[in-house]
């Protein structure tokens, strides 16, 4: 069973409110943005997920803020290489997509090569 509580309204509530009623349970920043309206390319992906509820969407846009009509979707978000597929639950609402899929990946140095440092010509080679 799913307790997830936003601000004391149960996801079912919150997926019934309006637009209008739900900028209101969420922070100031993302609050502002929704206010403004969508972009193109917002309103583009908003179109297809309500042509087709049950598909895979990809999607450029970043800094779109989850609002309660995405629950539940499948969508792939771009992270400059490739599309990278989320879930989205209930948990999300009010983030941006981007918060999701990280742009950068982990770097991890092996050991120094023979002459890479003057030290490292002493190191007897395997």
């Amino acid at each position: 069973m799913n307790d997830f509580k936003m601000r004391g309204k149960s996801e079912e509530e919150i997926k019934k409110m309006s637009l209008e009623d739900f900028i209101k349970l969420i922070p100031s920043r993302e609050r502002r943005a929704l206010k403004r309206g969508f972009t193109d390319d917002e309103k583009k992906l908003l179109l297809k997920i309500r042509k087709k509820p049950n598909a895979f969407y990809k999607t450029h846009s970043r800094e779109m803020v989850i609002i309660p009509e995405l629950i539940g979707k499948k969508v792939g978000i771009y992270n400059g290489k490739e599309f990278i597929s989320i879930d989205i639950k209930a948990e999300m609402l009010g983030h941006r997509l981007g918060e999701f899929v990280m742009t950068r990946k982990k770097v991890e140095h092996s050991s120094p090569g023979f002459g890479a440092t003057k030290s490292s010509k002493f190191i007897p080679l395997k």
